[in-house]
């Protein structure tokens, strides 16, 4: 079954901007830079998952996928990619709870000096998922290195954020068919909105759906990325000297928590940075 995530991919128009912007919010160089199919990538290893950005460049089918994307939807959420020990079993698995998944294929990038990259991946019928695009993705045949946390960087990721306007579509998928783990499901008046906080592996896949909206069968969409930090000042100053446009820390809705909002700077933005409490 899925044990954590394994990436969030990004797409891009220009990955030069995008890989300093992101390198610069999370305090860290690009862990690899390959290119396949037309696109070029980046990749930022997190000890939780990895961030992938991606853009198209030259000719092929899914650099021609992505300008589409783009052309439709703008800079953003691509997929949602999780870690899974047995990718064909799982994928079988999938299928038979009315998630049609593709047969595992594998996929790989070529970087500028000629080493390559691979991954083994099923996709999940996007009809099935609310129109967010989810991976399954097996072992990496090579170890991702994973560089120590930098002074007032980004630790990893601590949750993702995605809008919905039908939690029991919601619960359906993820909690009974994606077998994620079911931590909190909320509503506050106050706030106008009823959340679902789904744990995985050490990150947290959230939904957000409006009080106010009634329960349709619209698409999903992606609300944000949310990073955690040690010292929410810390990043914070870091940041604001960077030239980036960030919020004054604040205190944050989970009791013993600390944020602050990244408001512009990143594609697929704004973004949330947060210190966890001690029970985080």
């Amino acid at each position: 079954m899925i044990r954590g995530l394994d990436h969030v991919a990004l797409v891009v128009r220009d990955l030069d901007v995008a890989m300093a912007a992101y390198g610069g919010l999370l305090g860290r160089e690009p862990d690899w830079i390959g290119r396949a199919d037309g696109i070029r990538q980046a990749w930022f290893q997190l000890p939780n998952m990895a961030l992938d950005l991606i853009a198209p460049e030259g000719d092929g089918a899914f650099a021609d996928r992505i300008r589409t994307h783009l052309d439709a939807h703008g800079e953003g959420l691509w997929a949602v990619a999780f870690a899974t020990d047995d990718l064909a079993g799982d994928a079988r698995l999938m299928s038979r709870r009315g998630l049609p998944a593709t047969e595992p294929a594998s996929l790989r990038t070529t970087s500028d000096k000629g080493d390559h990259r691979e991954w083994a991946v099923a996709s999940l019928d996007a009809a099935a998922t609310a129109g967010v695009r989810l991976l399954l993705v097996g072992p990496a045949a090579q170890a991702w290195p994973v560089a120590p946390t930098p002074p007032a960087g980004v630790s990893e990721l601590d949750h993702i954020v995605i809008r919905t306007t039908n939690c029991d579509r919601a619960l359906g998928l993820y909690g009974a068919k994606l077998g994620l783990d079911l931590r909190l499901d909320r509503a506050n008046e106050s706030w106008g909105v009823r959340q679902l906080f789904f744990r995985c592996g050490s990150a947290v896949v959230e939904f957000g759906a409006s009080l106010k909206t009634p329960v349709s069968d619209a698409p999903d969409g992606f609300g944000g990325l949310a990073w955690r930090v040690l010292d929410a000042g810390a990043a914070q100053a870091r940041l604001s000297a960077a030239g980036f446009d960030v919020s004054e820390v604040r205190t944050g809705r989970k009791p013993g928590t600390r944020v602050f909002t990244l408001r512009t700077g990143v594609p697929g933005g704004p973004a949330l940075v947060i210190e966890q409490g001690e029970e985080a």
